[in-house]
């Protein structure tokens, strides 16, 4: 029983903040989670209210054609519904994906979000990395004219790296791959990489040109819903129409729908967090800076920075109620820290500066 997944690795979240308080001891409100790249200012107010109200309809299934969702999306990004289908996370997206290519190859970057490799894994494909741990286009087309696989994954910004391609170069690219080829362009922190540099943005209207190319995105980060699972693809209709017949009913909740239905009208809410975000990053540039770590530019809502012994010092900050993401299990010695409210930062940097 069970032998077909013995080859499987299963995917490690961020230390919950109930496993500290179980392990040291230490009183919840006074741990800093900054493992998951969570959004630390939530939803808006008027999703929490909006949310509240709809707890009383709990007990009814959503309405699984999604309409006012897909309706706001269309809006939101000027496609039409039919070239959307929503998942529990983008991540559920990215595994119908997988079942319904079924390849024998999948491509993707040395360093890149884990569930691309654990979900082909699941139906036996060879996955193939580049030497590079960061996005390297070139060697994207060499390995691609070689091997030729089914998928490949683009993540337009990095996770965990934080690096992103322009988007003048993604969509050369796309110009170069053939259409028995489908490739996924990742957007999961787009919102923020656009915020940061207008080159980096990728429209998901203009990947509606192309018969090969899905891009996905997510309200687990700009929009503070990350406990609440939405996401979504957004591709041709053929492309969508297919995705469709893996896709359960009643993938996502009813309070889940809610919240993502108002989430994106709250537009001002988010910009407030991106800013917020890129002021509290710099304070971790600084650092570096000050003493002599290297960094990797990040254009999302974490940053990864290169400190020798990062298990050691990780282990150190979880004594203390700092959770932080380890680099050393992807082969160097770095800590991924997520972008926190002021205080938390000021207080990760002054127990960083300790230790180093």
């Amino acid at each position: 029983m069970f032998k077909n997944l013995s080859h499987l690795k299963t995917y490690e979240a961020g230390k919950p903040i109930e496993l500290v308080v179980r392990e040291f001891g230490i009183k919840p409100s006074e741990i800093i989670k900054l493992a998951s790249n969570e959004n630390p200012y939530g939803p808006s107010p008027k999703v929490i209210e909006a949310v509240r109200k709809e707890a009383k309809n709990m007990h009814r299934y959503p309405d699984d054609s999604f309409f006012e969702l897909k309706d706001g999306l269309s809006r939101e990004f000027d496609v039409e519904s039919k070239n959307i289908i929503i998942g529990a996370g983008s991540d559920q997206v990215l595994e119908f994906v997988v079942h319904a290519v079924k390849p024998n190859k999948v491509l993707m970057a040395g360093i890149t979000f884990a569930m691309y490799e654990i979900y082909s894994n699941q139906v036996g494909a060879k996955i193939i990395k580049t030497s590079s741990k960061e996005h390297n286009l070139d060697e994207f087309r060499e390995i691609y004219k070689k091997e030729k696989p089914e998928i490949i994954f683009l993540c337009v910004p990095n996770n965990p790296l934080g690096e992103c391609l322009d988007s003048k170069d993604v969509f050369e690219f796309l110009d170069e791959i053939k259409e028995d080829t489908l490739v996924v362009v990742d957007g999961a922190y787009q919102e923020f990489a656009s915020f940061k540099d207008k080159n980096k943005t990728i429209n998901p209207k203009d990947i509606l040109k192309y018969k090969n190319v899905l891009y996905t995105g997510t309200f687990s980060k700009a929009y503070g819903l990350g406990g609440m699972r939405v996401g979504y693809g957004i591709a041709n209709e053929w492309i969508i129409k297919n995705l469709h017949k893996l896709r359960p009913p009643f993938n996502i909740t009813t309070l889940s729908l809610k919240a993502a239905i108002e989430a994106l009208k709250d537009k001002e809410w988010v910009k407030r967090g991106i800013e917020n975000n890129f002021k509290e990053m710099q304070k971790y540039i600084d650092f570096a800076k000050k003493y002599n770590l290297n960094y990797i530019e990040s254009y999302t809502n974490f940053i990864v920075l290169y400190i020798r012994e990062s298990t050691k010092i990780a282990n150190e900050l979880l004594k203390r109620g700092i959770i932080v993401r380890d680099m050393a299990s992807y082969g160097f010695d770095a800590l991924r820290i997520t972008i926190g409210k002021p205080q938390e930062n000021d207080k990760v940097l002054k127990v960083l500066e300790e230790l180093i």
